[in-house]
């Protein structure tokens, strides 16, 4: 669901891409056989793709905020993606003047990649390209400056918008125009895309740990201590109070790292050491942490969970 154009010439690069995002939700079969009608034209309106979307019985999110070009230094980078739940696909193109790279990636591992000198790149589904390519052949000239090359994508761009929902109005415009040979702009693309996918592989990375932790997270949180018996006090000095954990009952960090069993030993904080005994009783009640019978509160940094039979 893109529009990208990118220019590649001697005197610079110019790219251009839409901000349209469209997820589909429902019935595969279903989900493919509305695609199909948006990519080769067939829906032509926001209106009719909604109508069509909801006779199928298929759900879409529409978002106009999506960033698909941009720029690293001097080298312009435009992507499109498809993701679905175990593999996202990235089409990119890195353009500098008088060079530009293609790449096919899994994930962040490079499958196919293709270079060349000059040109202008499409990315697109069928429609969208027959529209766009139709533009750029009726208003391109035999003298042409970059400036007026990016007059023509805008052009190109609107004319799209008006024809099919699956690009949007809005869009990102990059012009670049460094003075470089041919050696040097190849080994600028080079450097360039050898770091950019580095940095995409350690987002992955990251992201894929944070979405573990999230997982974990919620697992855990189901077995949270919201109502009952803690354990007792075992030991007081000064403010701080030592506590036996009771059957069933475990402490984690905030990390959810086990640190304490049934049976052994937490410490915690008491405002008031006074009002507290030695083999009173530590509950949670009301989602409130405290010791009965005084009903004083109680100060902890770790997680109290129903430990596993």
């Amino acid at each position: 669901m893109s529009l990208i154009i990118c220019y590649i010439g001697n005197r610079g690069s110019i790219i251009i891409g839409d901000k349209r995002r469209i997820g589909f939700f429902g019935n595969e079969k279903k989900r493919e056989i509305l695609e199909d009608e948006l990519y080769t034209g067939s829906i032509k309106t926001r209106e009719s793709l909604l109508k069509r979307a909801e006779e199928l019985s298929i759900t879409l999110k529409i978002t106009d905020d999506t960033t698909k070009v941009r720029e690293i230094g001097e080298v312009v980078v435009g992507e499109v993606k498809n993701s679905t739940t175990f593999e996202t696909k990235r089409k990119r193109i890195y353009g500098t003047t008088g060079s530009y790279s293609l790449l096919e990636l899994s994930g962040s591992t490079i499958k196919k990649m293709e270079s060349g000198s000059t040109s202008i790149v499409v990315f697109g589904n069928k429609s969208t390209k027959e529209i766009a390519n139709q533009v750029l052949k009726d208003n391109w000239k035999k003298k042409i400056n970059l400036r007026e090359i990016g007059e023509i994508f805008k052009k190109a761009m609107e004319e799209v918008a008006k024809n099919t929902p699956s690009v949007s109005p809005g869009y990102d415009l990059i012009i670049k125009h460094p003075r470089l040979n041919k050696n040097q702009s190849r080994e600028l693309l080079r450097s360039t895309i050898i770091q950019d996918v580095k940095d995409l592989e350690k987002w992955r990375g990251e992201l894929k740990e944070k979405m573990i932790k999230a997982a974990k997270g919620i697992e855990m949180s189901t077995k949270i201590l919201e109502d009952g018996l803690v354990g007792k006090i075992q030991n007081i000095q000064g403010n701080e109070v030592e506590i036996i954990l009771a059957e069933g009952i475990e402490a984690l960090d905030l990390d959810w790292n086990p640190i304490a069993k049934p049976g052994e030993l937490v410490s915690m904080e008491v405002e008031d050491s006074k009002s507290v005994s030695v083999g009173d009783m530590v509950v949670v009640k009301d989602e409130n942490l405290q010791i009965m019978p005084s009903k004083t509160n109680l100060i902890c940094d770790v997680i109290l969970c129903k430990a596993d039979k």
